[in-house]
């Protein structure tokens, strides 16, 4: 029951700014969104895990498109309790990462004091608009007590050989001197800032995400996930079948292995190409070749991988004077080196059959080599544009005559049974870049002994804590930042009495990310990740909702930790995630003139069929864009609310079309959810007094048949639509409902009780304040969903169309289930079908039950 804070006074218009922060603190009073971890208690009842993607708290504070997710995630949560279920719901912040140290040294400020700052803006933002988290599962990525667990996943990944060094080239950004993984470089730039970057060979920890390729790949059709979302998953993890061939170098005692997925083709093989980085490209170029090899090398050292895969750039590429044999009919052929051909993809070689792919054959015809045919039609196919057909194989030795599918078939088995290769499934997925050469992230618990090699620490000694420094940048030497650390953290004392030496690189910001839906089953647990029995009961998580610009990295990494989790006996389930929605990106409207400058929507105005900036006159054209602080087009919820209130704000994020729709922000749609509201405080309190309206009447009656019909109907369908995530569909039916009840004579109390308890999901602070006005002593938060009469939702009335000669003339209304003769008599009586005949009575009459009547004169 809540308590006291209910004092009416003379309130008789609907004001969000009283009822709102009321009901804020009395629901927080109350605890009634906290759940227990007593699992004999939670055992009770069945479980609901409803899960946002937690959001980095940036400086500038929500705009209205974040809360979109949290919206429709907070309409489920809250249903899904009516309807008996232990529903968890929590909030947390993904804190750490690139973004606050930037800010730290362009403010002067510690990361942790902005981080801070930022949480606490979110925070209250989140807040105002009454969602229902659990706020004492509350977790934060840079907390001492949660990143000490993802050091713990390091280790049990470093045990299994899954966290390893390497040296390798890894992207280096200059201007913010850190390493950025391959998924966040687009055109050789860092997507976040618009940074250059280069390559450059570093050791770095990688996570070998390879190892569970195929499981990844397999577990996605278990998922009830977005078919587009599971395809771009596939197409990252890349899985094909093909054949690893061994080619030796001529006059050498090196051998180079090839990957190929056409091994079908082998017979047309007229060169192979080697990516730059190969280690065998110094080892084979002959003299006479080395220093255009060199050159080519230094050329495309700092080309990004998309700039090298984009195949509608002119090709390039250089000879190194080898020559590899072929091993099916021992001819030699030419080594070259270009960028198209990736190191850390397949085995960095490829063999070249122009006369059966569109990308040698571009190559050789460029470089003059030569064309040999083994797939009929291949080369006229080629030659014009085409794709390759599907023909059978000539000058191709044994396998002469068959299809492209027989043809591989007896390939695999010509290569095992010579030991000239052999069947192999190779995947485009490359390990995970896990090092980042900044200050605010993960320490590692490793060291490194006097011998250089690291060492795990034992969990006895987690957490690592980040140690406080005042300078975030690497230091002159370009050691990361924490190689300023004192001795006092850089030096430990190992065990057995010898020195060791801390890693100064961080982890990167996807580390806390890839598992905080398990922390929040039991945050405060210091002694395990997660209790078991929890882990048990919660898992997996029912629905997760967030953009899909998180389709493939963090639900791929996510998948990844929680697999090696499984099989550490941490997770009873293989996969996290069982149901995942996106959310469309909300947009809006930009102004801007000729030289680029964006105006403030408040600075333009539309005179003489143009837009116009007040402050300068210039001419703008007008946009659709993403929210953003450098267009000037970005909305605040504080704004929004401060207007109209959250109800409305919470309405309009779902009204304004499908979740999964991109949609534009217009305040005039905020403006008519908010006119809704006002009509349904109306249905309980009389603006003019601050009591009950005439209309609200104790019992129902005969005379309420159609509006008790419309009722079970809008419950039904708003139990529908909600459940399905058609939520502007279900507002749209509440709407129909209040619109029949504000136009009839009178309302039974009851029934607007009923419909409170389906609104309060979509306006929790207008329905809980109607509720209490209508005589309810406990939460509405804590009622029961209501059930609707399957009688009820059917019409006792049908549509039917009336015709003269197969025309249509009328429709009209007749009881469901009237027999012939009362359509015939319904359709007669119609003054328009009167007026067609004219007092002639019809010759024939045809029928169709409860749909037409046709009358034939």
């Amino acid at each position: 029951m809540f308590s006291g804070l209910f004092c009416w006074g003379a309130q008789m218009r609907y004001d969000p700014k009283s009822i709102e922060p009321k009901w804020q603190q009395i629901w927080e009073g109350s605890r009634c969104f906290e759940l227990s971890n007593d699992v004999e208690v939670l055992n009770k009842k069945p479980k609901y895990y409803v899960l946002d993607m937690f959001p980095y708290p940036s400086g500038a504070g929500l705009h209205v498109g974040h809360p979109e997710g949290y919206t429709a995630t907070d309409v489920i949560a809250r249903m899904k309790r009516m309807q008996g279920f232990n529903v968890l719901h929590p909030m947390g912040w993904d804190a750490f990462g690139l973004p606050a140290e930037r800010a730290a040294v362009r403010e002067n400020l510690h990361p942790a004091l902005i981080t801070k700052r930022n949480t606490d803006n979110f925070r209250r933002q989140i807040k105002r608009l009454g969602f229902s988290y659990d706020w004492k599962r509350e977790i934060n990525t840079t907390d001492v007590s949660y990143y000490k667990w993802t050091q713990w996943i390091f280790l049990r990944l470093y045990e299994r050989g899954l966290a390893y060094l390497a040296e390798l080239p890894v992207n280096w950004c200059p201007a913010l001197n850190t390493v950025l993984a391959n998924e966040e470089v687009k055109d050789g730039r860092y997507v976040e800032t618009g940074d250059l970057v280069e390559k450059r060979v570093m050791r770095q920890w990688m996570l070998k995400i390879t190892a569970y390729a195929e499981r990844l790949l397999e577990d996605l059709e278990s998922l009830d996930w977005p078919e587009g979302v599971k395809e771009m998953q596939r197409n990252w993890i890349g899985r094909s079948e093909g054949a690893e061939v061994y080619f030796a170098v001529k006059g050498t005692a090196d051998s180079i292995t090839v990957y190929t997925t056409r091994h079908d083709t082998l017979f047309g093989s007229t060169f192979m190409v080697l990516a730059p980085e190969h280690p065998l490209v110094v080892q084979i170029c002959s003299p006479e070749h080395r220093a255009a090899v060199q050159a080519y090398v230094a050329e495309v050292a700092n080309e990004s991988e998309a700039q090298r895969m984009d195949t509608t750039r002119e090709k390039t590429g250089v000879f190194t004077g080898a020559y590899a044999i072929n091993p099916l009919n021992q001819e030699p052929i030419p080594i070259w080196i270009a960028d198209y051909v990736l190191v850390n993809y397949g085995t960095g070689a490829v063999v070249g059959v122009p006369g059966s792919d569109e990308r040698d054959f571009v190559f050789a015809n460029k470089f003059g080599l030569p064309l040999r045919e083994v797939v009929e039609g291949d080369v006229q196919a080629l030659a014009e544009g085409k794709s390759v057909t599907n023909g059978k194989l000539i000058n191709s030795s044994f396998l002469n005559g068959m299809s492209v599918a027989d043809a591989k078939l007896a390939m695999w088995s010509y290569l095992e049974t010579h030991k000239l290769g052999q069947k192999t499934v190779h995947y485009k997925l490359r390990d995970w870049l896990f090092s980042r050469q900044r200050y605010w992230g993960e320490p590692f618990p490793i060291v490194y002994g006097s011998d250089g090699e690291p060492r795990p620490l034992s969990d006895a000694l987690l957490p690592i804590e980040l140690p406080a420094l005042e300078e975030f940048t690497p230091t002159k030497d370009g050691s990361p930042p924490l190689a300023r650390a004192g001795a006092d953290w850089l030096q430990v004392k190992l065990a057995d009495g010898s020195a060791a030496t801390r890693e100064v690189n961080t982890m990167p910001q996807w580390a806390g990310s890839c598992w905080y839906y398990l922390r929040y089953l039991d945050p405060h647990n210091d002694k395990a990740l997660v209790d078991p029995k929890l882990e048990r009961y919660f898992m997996p998580v029912d629905l997760y909702v967030g953009g899909v610009e998180h389709a493939v990295l963090h639900l791929l990494y996510a998948r990844f930790w929680h697999k090696v989790l499984f099989d550490c006996g941490v997770v009873h389930t293989k996969e996290p995630f069982q149901k995942l929605f996106n959310q469309g990106m909300i947009l809006a409207q930009s102004y801007q003139d000729e030289q680029g400058k964006y105006y403030y929507p408040e600075d333009a105005e539309h005179k003489d069929g143009a837009c116009v900036a007040i402050s300068t006159g210039k001419v703008l054209k007008t946009q659709i864009e993403k929210m953003s602080k450098s267009r000037y087009n970005v909305v605040s919820p504080d704004d929004v609310i401060d207007t109209y209130g959250a109800d409305a704000m919470r309405l309009y994020e779902l009204f304004m079309g499908p979740l999964e729709q991109m949609k534009v922000w217009q305040m005039t749609g905020v403006e008519g959810v908010y006119r809704f509201l006002q009509r349904t405080w109306r249905l309980v309190v009389d603006s003019q007094t601050g009591e009950f309206p005439s209309i609200l009447c104790e019992h129902k009656g005969p005379e309420h048949e159609a509006l008790e019909r419309m009722l079970h109907r809008t419950i039904k369908k708003v139990s529908e639509d909600t459940s399905e995530l058609k939520f502007n569909t279900a507002i749209s039916q509440m709407m129909m409902f209040v619109n029949e009840a504000t136009r009839a004579t009178s309302v039974p109390r009851e029934f607007l009780k009923t419909f409170l308890r389906i609104l309060s999901p979509y306006a929790p602070h207008l329905a809980e304040e109607l509720w209490q006005r209508l005589g309810e002593k406990q939460l509405l938060a804590n009622g029961s969903w209501p059930q609707f009469d399957p009688a009820l939702c059917t019409e006792n009335t049908v549509n039917i169309v009336v015709q003269i000669n197969g025309k249509k003339r009328d429709e009209i209304s007749v009881a469901r289930g009237a027999s012939k003769e009362e359509m015939e008599k319904a359709a007669l009586a119609s003054e328009i079908v009167q007026r067609f005949l004219q007092d002639h009575p019809p010759k024939k009459t045809v029928i169709v039950p409860e749909r037409l009547v046709n009358f034939v004169v």
